[in-house]
């Protein structure tokens, strides 16, 4: 196996976080920001792209462009056993919900998933971007044109909001989503939008215009709290200042439309 072999114990219910146990000259790689704690011997470096073995400079710096693309950084962190012994390194998730580990060796070598999903894994893992290809999907797909790509043969680690759903697709069989609730999937399941039926339920169903269709076979993962959804409740909880904009009032979101806000 290319990729590194780590091990691994998720803690917590609801905020929870990875603890990474690794040997002498392992290594994880991270997102920038994501590091909870870690061990005297465990030496941390940022790089560009994933850490996966590129040509030369211009290799490297196409790796980190691709991330670019999905809203990330250009860097990465990668955390290194230095030490003597094993050695662990923690990493925390940014907001509710639940930390989910892929074996990508057990799923084809590829997992699919929203661009803000990845949190870490094993250092040989590639961190890409995955187009999609019908142009419904990428104006209306609530995750857009471009998702990461996870390759390899090792562990991964993603992240979501709430209560994380996996469920198996068996040939042909179809899911209905709501096209924030898509965690990840496996490279075989196909994914379109679909326009939802009636003209009341598009605009007054409170469930958007699309929903996303999933169709089998392979496994795809669903999350309960999209954190886009959070955060429109909270903004929504607000409280604002005059007249027709005071919270709870039902002329807010009339003055809102006609106010630009």
């Amino acid at each position: 196996m290319r990729n590194h072999e780590i091990d691994y114990k998720i803690y917590g219910d609801d905020m929870q976080f990875v603890e990474v146990e690794l040997d002498p000259q392992e290594t994880v790689i991270a997102e920038a920001g994501s590091l909870m704690m870690m061990q005297d011997g465990i030496h941390m470096e940022t790089i560009f792209g994933d850490g996966t073995e590129s040509s030369g400079f211009m290799g490297k710096l196409f790796s980190a462009g691709k991330r670019v693309l999905t809203g990330e950084s250009l860097f990465m962190t990668t955390f290194t056993n230095n030490g003597v012994g094993k050695k662990q390194v923690s990493f925390a998730s940014p907001y509710p919900g639940k930390i989910i580990p892929l074996s990508l060796d057990e799923y084809g070598g590829k997992i699919i998933c929203q661009k803000d999903a990845f949190l870490a894994a094993a250092k040989g893992v590639s961190v890409g971007i995955e187009f999609q290809r019908k142009v419904g999907v990428g104006f209306f797909g609530g995750e857009g044109f471009i998702m990461q790509k996870l390759e390899g043969d090792g562990m991964a680690f993603v992240h979501a909001g709430g209560t994380i759903v996996k469920k198996e697709l068996s040939h042909g069989e179809l899911l209905r989503v709501d096209t924030g609730c898509l965690v990840a999937m496996t490279s075989s399941v196909n994914y379109n939008i679909e326009l939802a039926k009636g003209v009341k339920t598009a605009l007054f169903g409170g469930e958007g215009l699309f929903f996303a269709t999933l169709t089998g076979p392979g496994t795809v993962w669903i999350q309960s709290l999209p954190f886009s959804r959070l955060a429109s409740r909270v903004f929504a909880a607000m409280p604002q200042t005059g007249g027709a904009k005071d919270e709870g009032s039902i002329a807010r979101g009339i003055f809102n439309l006609f106010d630009g806000d």
